[in-house]
C-alpha cells in the first residue's frame, strides 16, 4: 500500500480564510521553498507543518491529509 501526501487541505483552508499564495509569502513571511513542496505534495518538516497551523490558527488535518493507494 503507498500513502501520498495531499496538502488539498490547505488550500481549501486557504481559500475559506482568503489568504493567497502572495499573502503567505509577503505577510506571513512563507519560504518561496516550502511554497513550492506543498505545491508538489513534497513531504515537509513537522516544525513548518507546525507553523502552518500556528500561522492559520487551523489543525493539521486543515493543512494535509494522507491518502492510501
Amino acid at each position: 500500500m503507498i500513502v501520498i501526501i495531499s496538502y488539498e487541505p490547505l488550500w481549501e483552508t486557504l481559500k475559506k480564510k482568503n489568504i493567497s499564495q502572495y499573502i503567505l509569502i509577503k505577510e506571513y513571511g512563507f519560504s518561496t521553498g516550502t511554497l513550492d513542496a506543498l505545491r508538489k505534495n513534497r513531504s515537509i518538516t513537522l516544525n513548518t507543518l507546525h507553523d502552518i497551523c500556528m500561522m492559520l490558527d487551523c489543525d493539521i488535518t486543515d493543512v494535509v491529509e494522507f491518502k492510501r493507494e
